[in-house]
């Protein structure tokens, strides 16, 4: 009975050993897109540059790594080890929310000549697959619906492809592309509030600031102290990893395709300005734990590291909309 008992542990001791070194594996980030690899498939059929086919492209390659990295799509699983994690799974929805933006405008703006037009049947649908809740794991699950977006955003690039057909369009336009870096704008101002939030601010409220005359539905107080939970600050960490790094992949796919654009406002420097500051949130953490230290404290708080560089990156998106505003 007693080796029996021992044979036992032994053999689970075996398996939570693999299954953390499963878990490790599958906590690799993966790497940004090159711009030689999206400039490289820029072209079309005809070797000619396709207007629109660099940015559907790095949305296609963001969700396909996203579901082909090793592990596959992780929020929604069951079973250990991945249901253990919870670094990855927030990377993953850090880059699903700047997908579903990118996807949004590319439905609402990119695809529209103008504002009575019809939205482009696949756009619309892709986008609505991707709204699925990430968590999902019945039918229909996270990774069906998302593969099935990929599918319809390849048809879309097939035809934006094809110079026979007119009814698919991509308008690298400056005014669409300011409507895009608004939602960026959003995006990165919530992150960078998070992230900061890790060693707890006081706050006043500023929510009626610079109109006299506005309201609003309930009082709330003039300050207030924001802190994000400590069982909480790695997961708002890599959340902000995975969507600076989907948003790297898309700004460098912009360049491509808005190349005329920026030339023309002078903005080129913008724009590989916010891909500087973006790579440098990839960088390699050597720490084995996310670090919460104070803000001159002796121990390091990579939290606000990666606030500083996302605040960076979204003062360089309102410099470039300020550029693409001017005449």
């Amino acid at each position: 009975m007693q080796f029996t008992w021992k044979k036992g542990l032994a053999a689970a001791g075996l398996v939570c050993l693999i299954g953390y070194f499963v878990s490790v594996w599958w906590s690799f980030e993966p790497d940004a897109i090159t711009e030689e690899q999206l400039s490289a498939q820029a072209a079309g059929p005809e070797q000619q540059k396709v207007i629109g086919y660099a940015t559907t492209t790095a949305l296609i390659t963001t969700m396909e790594t996203l579901l082909q990295k090793p592990g596959g799509w992780l929020s929604n699983d069951v079973m250990p080890p991945s249901l253990l994690m919870d670094n990855m799974p927030a990377f993953e929805f850090g880059a699903l929310e700047q997908t579903r933006d990118l996807a949004l405008v590319m439905r609402k703006e990119f695809s529209r000549s103008q504002s009575q037009s019809t939205a482009d049947a696949d756009l619309l649908q892709a986008h609505t697959k991707l709204n699925i809740g990430h968590t999902s794991w019945l039918v229909p699950s996270a990774e069906s619906e998302y593969k099935d977006a990929v599918q319809l955003l390849k048809q879309y690039r097939a035809r934006i492809s094809d110079p026979q057909n007119q009814d698919a369009q991509f308008y690298a336009r400056a005014d669409n592309l300011n409507e895009w870096l608004k939602e960026v704008q959003k995006r990165l101002g919530s992150v960078s509030q998070r992230l900061s939030a890790s060693v707890g601010q006081d706050r006043l409220n500023t929510d009626l600031a610079g109109d006299s005359a506005a309201r609003q539905s309930t009082p709330n107080r003039t300050s207030q102290e924001i802190k994000t939970s400590w069982w909480e600050i790695d997961d708002v960490f890599h959340e902000s990893r995975g969507a600076s790094w989907a948003l790297l992949n898309f700004m460098k796919a912009i360049e491509i395709d808005f190349a005329d654009v920026l030339k023309k406002k002078n903005a080129e420097v913008s724009v590989q300005q916010i891909i500087r500051e973006l790579e440098a949130t990839q960088q390699t953490v050597w720490s084995p734990m996310i670090m919460n230290g104070s803000g001159f404290g002796l121990v390091a708080n990579h939290s606000l590291v990666m606030a500083n560089y996302v605040s960076r990156a979204n003062a360089a998106v309102i410099d470039l909309t300020n550029l693409l505003s001017q005449g």
